[in-house]
């Protein structure tokens, strides 16, 4: 087997570009404490032939897509059992990896990013570093500060629990297919945060359904989560989500349920 035809219905858009192939997997800190490094949708390998070379992690790579599982099986054979054919989104990865610490590198689909992230956020305990090409317009939403327009669920969420940095964008003419938008490659790292200092649950919940109408201010759009009255004067309720910060969703977690126990 000599290539692998894209499929449109697994959102596959193949980088053909070696130098870029080459800083996307020079992007990873390999200083960082883990001993596993899993590689998302490889493809034809672009990054995998790099991550054979250079990589101090044991590498894992994953796809759901057969003619790409054969594909690296011809010609990486020394990955063997380290080649999966499975969804990403629904494999237990921390078992895998026996709940060890381990990073994340690829390039992302763009039609299941966002679940990819969420996922990311659910193994956050073990996922140290992620360093991933997706498509412009996400990268930027997730890597944004608050007072942007584009700060959203993800970059909450996210930032959260990561150190997020915009590295480069790549342009559409280095894939194949090219896509119809400018890519852009980001990198997280895993801060100090061992858990929030208020209801996780509760966090999660008020950050997403702050964001469901996020031109009204906190007070309108809160309102399905039925804030306790005793709030009604609370200053950052006059703000609109895109305004806070992860401490200031901290806080405003904290004051709900406070207010809730009284």
């Amino acid at each position: 087997m000599t290539k692998v035809k894209p499929k449109k219905h697994l959102g596959q858009h193949f980088l053909k570009e070696e130098g870029i192939a080459q800083k996307i997997v020079n992007a990873l800190d390999y200083h960082r404490d883990y001993r596993h490094l899993l590689e998302i949708g490889p493809g034809m390998g672009v990054l995998t032939k790099y991550l054979t070379e250079n990589s101090r992690a044991q590498l894992q790579v994953v796809d759901l897509d057969t003619e790409s599982i054969d594909y690296l099986k011809q010609h990486y054979p020394e990955l063997n059992d380290r080649i999966i054919e499975s969804d990403f989104l629904k494999y237990d990865w921390p078992s895998r990896f026996d709940h060890q610490p381990f990073g994340i590198i690829g390039n992302f689909p763009y039609n299941i990013s966002s679940q990819i992230f969420f996922k990311i956020l659910e193994m956050r305990g073990e996922v140290q570093e992620v360093v991933c090409m997706l498509q412009k317009e996400v990268a930027k939403r997730i890597a944004s500060e608050p007072g942007n327009k584009v700060y959203g669920i993800l970059s909450v969420l996210l930032q959260a629990f990561y150190d997020i940095e915009y590295l480069f964008t790549v342009k559409p003419g280095a894939f194949n297919p090219p896509p119809k938008v400018d890519s852009a490659v980001i990198r997280l790292k895993r801060n100090d945060r061992k858990e929030l200092s208020c209801d996780e649950k509760m966090f999660f919940k008020v950050v997403k359904q702050g964001f469901q109408n996020r031109r009204k201010t906190l007070r309108n759009s809160l309102k399905p989560i039925n804030l306790p009255t005793t709030m009604n004067d609370h200053k950052l309720l006059n703000l609109r989500a895109e305004q806070l910060t992860v401490e200031d969703f901290v806080a405003l977690t904290n004051e709900i349920t406070d207010h809730w126990k009284k």
